[in-house]
């Protein structure tokens, strides 16, 4: 019996086989470089166009660490760098592309990919053209090096180094602090774990803070992984310290995404009492939720809702997705408060450096250094606003007003102007961490470049047992908004803490120990 002879292709199976690869086949050849490179432009990319966005809007929805950090994206060192050496470059990419004059409407709506493609180009680690926006810039090298030539003779320098010399780039050198979540490790095991790879100093006004030398990356360590410790700053871990909760306490935290201060100050009261977290925006409430859950607080509370005051669901710490502005301080939930940390929204200009925001477009437009008045104006109304509602609550005992701002107009302004409110309620200023050596009079600054970075606390307390005192008929004077010339806002000078000094030096200002 002869052999049977394969059939002959058909046309259209032919016609399938001679097709050309698709792009997911293509990708899968791709070596393991091409294919990080490939996806890591588009994390990085990803990442810028918040960046650029929250900075344009001047509302930016989390630091450019935080943003890379997230569960999202998978290679972090990698998108870091890219993403902090394309913002760095900007400038210049921005400016060889309009000189270059390639792009046309299709490639503008996607100018933070092209933005990373042409760093990597020009000035990174050239790599596969794999990719549609590769392609496209790759084939126009010549054209963006001779347009990136021209700039250099224009402005009269031989090197793109000295190009970026132009603009303010500089980095800082900050220890890396860590605050040990004592609701899950001990202290001690804490030290003795990190002293297997690095050194380890306690710090001297925050017990559960640990002190590791500048540039220790430790975003992949297990006892951060676990929740056992929390990447946490100096200043940030200052605040629950200073307020002081005692276990079995009932708390309010104002303002806590992500809720770093929320579980410290859970830690704090060994567990015991209730911490009630207020937050307004929806997707900070999934974060917030998420740190607490990591951090195991072991009280059992309820997530409400301000409005509605109904149990939603059970979790570690009464999270209540709401505006803290809308709680009433006479409802019986809260007649048992006895401490709020308030932490509001501000301009976040004293860690500015540590969120790399002398990288974003809107610091290097702005070299003179001057604030946006209308921004900062806006914000210290709601400060004071906020600040009000807190000492409007009849049991409470402790307040701590803190903000990451070095501007006098977010910090001491804010205080001066609810001082008269404060003192007809019963409270009075006290001074947290006494020793602390940068303060005007009770409240604590820390400074940009002493501590590399600027933050400042208020601490407010009133005896057990002192009620508010009515209005004076200068009560509505004082809750009466009055006009103000627009001035520039500065950061609290000389001038200012002399000011204070003597406004807090009158009888009127005595603290609790002094009376």
């Amino acid at each position: 019996m002869g052999r049977r002879k394969p059939n002959k292709p058909t046309n259209q199976t032919a016609g399938a086989a001679s097709k050309p690869k698709t792009k997911s086949t293509a990708a899968a050849r791709l070596s393991n470089a091409d294919r990080s490179a490939f996806f890591g432009r588009r994390e990085a990319a990803n990442v810028l166009r918040m960046v650029l966005h929250g900075d344009a809007r001047r509302r930016a929805v989390a630091s450019i660490k935080s943003l890379v950090y997230s569960p999202s994206v998978r290679n972090k060192k990698a998108t870091f760098a890219l993403v902090c050496q394309t913002l760095k470059h900007l400038p210049v990419i921005k400016d060889v592309l309009e000189t270059a004059a390639i792009l046309n409407s299709k490639w503008k709506r996607q100018e933070e990919l092209i933005y990373v493609i042409t760093y990597d180009l020009l000035f990174g680690k050239e790599s596969s053209s794999f990719g549609t926006a590769e392609k496209f810039l790759f084939q126009r090298k010549a054209a963006l090096e001779s347009a990136l030539a021209k700039i250099l003779v224009r402005l009269n320098v031989k090197r793109v180094e000295d190009l970026l010399a132009q603009y303010e780039t500089h980095d800082i050198s900050k220890p890396r602090y860590v605050r040990v979540n004592t609701l899950k490790l001990g202290v001690e095991s804490a030290v003795n774990e990190f002293r297997k790879q690095y050194t380890v100093v306690k710090d001297e006004f925050v017990p559960d803070l640990l002190i590791l030398p500048p540039g220790t990356d430790l975003h992949d360590h297990p006892l951060v992984m676990n929740g056992s410790v929390f990447l946490q700053g100096k200043a940030s871990s200052m605040v629950a310290v200073a307020l002081n909760p005692q276990p079995g306490w009932e708390v309010l935290d104002a303002c806590s995404a992500p809720g770093n201060k929320t579980v410290h100050l859970a830690a704090l009261m060994k567990g015991k009492g209730r911490i009630m977290a207020c937050e307004l925006n929806k997707d900070r409430v999934k974060l917030l939720q998420n740190t607490i859950r990591l951090a195991g607080a072991t009280s059992i509370l309820k997530l409400c809702d301000v409005a509605h005051m109904q149990p939603l669901a059970l979790t570690d710490v009464e999270v209540q997705h709401g505006d803290f502005l809308n709680i009433n301080p006479e409802d019986p939930a809260y007649l048992k408060l006895r401490a709020i940390l308030l932490d509001p929204s501000c301009s976040g200009s004293g860690t500015a450096a540590e969120r790399l925001d002398y990288l974003l477009p809107s610091s290097m437009s702005n070299q003179s250094g001057d604030a946006d008045t209308t921004r900062l104006t806006r914000l210290a109304a709601f400060q004071k606003k906020a600040l009000e509602h807190a000492l409007s609550f009849p049991s409470v005992q402790r307040i701590v007003y803190s903000t990451c701002s070095i501007h006098q107009i977010e910090n001491e302004d804010v205080i001066k102007s609810v001082l008269p409110m404060a003192l007809r309620n019963g409270f009075q200023l006290a001074s947290p961490f006494p020793l602390w050596p940068r303060r005007a009079e009770h409240l604590l600054r820390m400074d940009p470049v002493e501590d590399k970075e600027g933050f400042f606390i208020a601490l407010f307390v009133r005896e057990e047992g002192e009620r508010p005192i009515l209005p004076t008929n200068d009560a509505h004077e004082s809750r009466t908004p009055k006009r103000h010339t627009q001035r520039r806002i500065l950061p609290c000078t000389r001038i200012s803490k002399m000011w204070l000094h003597s406004l807090m030096s009158s009888r009127r200002w005595r603290t609790p120990e002094e009376h």
